[in-house]
């Protein structure tokens, strides 16, 4: 049987194992799928395991997105893109990457919540790999622009001046960027897993006045962000939980031939572990 498998770190959260083999189920496979901790600079070393041990699909967590993106023999144009992989297939004696992240959220947004991206204003926190798995699948959607919040101003200007995009800005940088109203903040940083807030102190409280708040975190680990949105104004919170499954069928996809259907997961999970 074909090992499929999550890598990262932390990992243990990780709730990719059971969203699997739930497809499985409702697909007529059995898969066997499972959590690998990985920590940084140890893709190469783990990834080699794997496929000796018959290794034939791999998801990549934070924070490793771009390592699996730099050993990928072969990358699809959304992983090009996006300059991160989260989606690995073992093809002959290689690794080729894919990136699903974006669509699994724009299909959240957009499906699940019945939210229209176009015309829309974002801010986008974080300028990591979930970041920038995320900014082509929105500028597709046709946002009127996009604001990159980072810690490290210099990593959100590197972000916004690969996208080639003049729709694509970064706030502290003086152009303007950063000037509400806005209609959408996302929080792509991985504040959560340390059950922390991303750094926002810097954003005026008037970037979420009447705006919807969406955490790539799930559970849990979004409750802080989404609770300080909701403090401030934001007219709609949500978590990351739907797009988590929604990437995962779209790996499914990649790696079966076939898109589960997605709402049995989602509703079962969200019974389960509350947020939304």
């Amino acid at each position: 049987m074909s090992l499929y498998a999550v890598l990262g770190h932390p990992i243990d959260h990780s709730l990719s194992p059971r969203i699997h083999e739930a497809f499985g189920v409702l697909t007529g496979r059995v898969v066997r799928y499972e959590r690998r901790e990985v920590h940084p600079g140890g893709l190469a070393h783990a990834l080699r395991t794997f496929a000796s041990e018959g290794g034939r699909g791999a998801n990549i967590t934070v924070p490793l997105k771009g390592e699996a993106f730099a050993l990928a023999a072969r990358t699809t144009a959304r992983a090009q893109r996006a300059r991160a992989v989260n989606t690995l297939s073992w093809e002959g004696e290689a690794w080729a990457g894919d990136n699903t992240d974006g669509a699994g959220l724009v299909c959240d947004l957009t499906v699940n919540y019945g939210w229209p991206l176009e015309g829309r204003r974002i801010v986008l926190l974080g300028a990591g790999g979930a970041a920038q798995g995320i900014i082509g699948p929105l500028l597709d959607q046709g946002i009127a622009h996009l604001a990159i919040f980072n810690r490290t101003l210099e990593r959100a200007r590197n972000v916004a001046e690969s996208c080639a995009d003049a729709r694509v800005g970064v706030i502290g940088s003086g152009t303007g960027s950063d000037t509400p109203p806005f209609d959408i903040v996302i929080n792509a940083t991985a504040a959560g897993l340390a059950g922390s807030l991303p750094m926002i102190p810097g954003i005026p409280d008037a970037f979420f006045h009447d705006v919807i708040a969406y955490d790539l975190m799930y559970g849990p680990k979004a409750r802080d962000f989404l609770g300080y949105a909701r403090a401030h104004g934001a007219r709609a919170v949500a978590d990351g939980l739907g797009m988590l499954v929604e990437q995962a069928a779209e790996s499914f996809q990649v790696w079966h031939g076939v898109r589960p259907p997605t709402a049995p997961v989602l509703t079962r999970l969200r019974s389960e572990i509350g947020g939304g």
